[in-house]
């Protein structure tokens, strides 16, 4: 089958030749060490702590209990403002820790948690703000950070999709009280799954590990009732390889962005994001905004045409949380007070991108979308 008929996937796992795992695997099959902080898992958390410019980093076996984590290492109870414009992971680790979240609306221009609107959702059970670098673009971490420490508020930040990422040459990560990632197999860094949590000192480095291993602190002794979130030295083999050739999967991602932007510039109705000034990127996603009084179809109907030419985008991220059955009935989350997500998420759809994708069918995703403005 010729290249250009293969059906074009939204995403698609970075991955090393199977020739340079195998040699891991050798290492665990000999030692018979597969998790309990093993020599690879140790190996990682050191490598990540150096590539990322961060003093602690606790490996996990996935993002979502790592979020889940990070909620129980601040004893974070009550309320917590955060976004509806995420993966219901961000929310439902709150839900799972008893805790409500509280939606407030995003900002138009990159989809982060609009911090002139958090004031305002504060109450008396407010404990924290969860926000999310949405598609890795960085929020606007002094102003958060400002109305946490005038609140007396705790910061975690969602940072799934921000691996590498700086704003004014500091590491993304280092923001907050706490940070959490995803190494899921879709994200920039993945370690089949995975996550971490990053922190700040070593006593809450301590308290992390404890909870991911049940809560012990020693062979007897059991200080909190963790759970068992630990990242398998399987897992961990592959991250130390992945992070081998990060650097040039990054520069691919930036590469394939600048085909898009220029394929895309000056497409009426078609809108895309920027980057943001004195932030290093790493190119998660490639979002696009359809305005369907001027393409003259929805975004759902660009959607579907997208994959009649076996093109798979995804309408990321729709619905929004707050539509969900789940959390539908908060007050938080009626439409009137999320106008920016509620017309964002009518209109989004994040286009293709991943190292192997090539120019090409970059060339040939535009050339679907250019298509209906000829049709009008």
């Amino acid at each position: 089958m010729h290249e250009m008929t293969k059906p074009i996937y939204v995403t698609q796992p970075s991955l090393p030749p199977l020739s340079e795992f195998i040699p891991y695997l050798e290492k665990i099959w000999k030692s018979k060490i597969l998790t309990n902080k093993g020599p690879f898992h140790e190996q990682l958390e050191e490598e990540l702590c150096n590539y990322l410019g961060v003093k602690y980093i606790s490996l996990f076996c996935n993002g979502t209990v790592a979020l889940i984590t990070a909620l129980q290492a601040l004893n974070i109870s009550g309320e917590v403002i955060t976004t509806p414009f995420s993966f219901v992971a961000s929310t439902h680790a709150l839900w799972w820790n008893n805790i409500q979240p509280v939606f407030v609306d995003i900002e138009p221009d990159n989809f982060t948690l609009d911090p002139s609107r958090i004031e305002a959702a504060i109450t008396p059970k407010t404990t924290a703000i969860l926000p999310v670098h949405v598609y890795g673009n960085p929020c606007k971490v002094n102003d958060i950070q400002n109305i946490a420490d005038t609140y007396g508020l705790k910061v975690i930040y969602d940072a799934c999709h921000t691996f590498g990422v700086k704003i004014n040459d500091i590491p993304i990560l280092n923001f907050g009280d706490l940070s959490v990632m995803s190494f899921h197999a879709t994200k920039v860094f993945n370690t089949f799954e995975g996550g971490a949590i990053i922190c700040h000192d070593q006593a809450m480095k301590k308290r992390i590990d404890n909870l991911k291993n049940f809560g012990f602190a020693g062979e007897t002794t059991v200080v909190a009732p963790g759970i068992n979130a630990k990242m398998n030295e399987f897992q961990a083999a592959l991250g130390i390889l992945q992070l081998k050739t990060i650097d040039s999967v990054i520069e691919r991602r930036k590469q394939l962005t600048e085909i898009y932007r220029q394929e895309l510039h000056g497409v009426d109705g078609i809108s895309y994001l920027d980057d943001t000034i004195n932030t290093k990127h790493c190119y998660s996603y490639f979002p696009i905004l359809i305005n369907e009084e001027i393409v003259g179809k929805s975004r759902d109907e660009v959607y579907n045409e997208l994959k009649k030419n076996d093109i798979n985008g995804r309408r990321y991220f729709y619905p929004l949380i707050s539509q969900f059955p789940t959390y539908r009935g908060l007050d938080s989350s009626k439409p009137e007070n999320l106008p920016v997500a509620e017309k964002v998420t009518k209109q989004v759809i994040c286009l293709p991108i991943y190292p192997d994708l090539t120019f090409d069918q970059v060339k040939k995703c535009v050339k679907v979308l250019k298509q209906f403005k000829d049709q009008k």
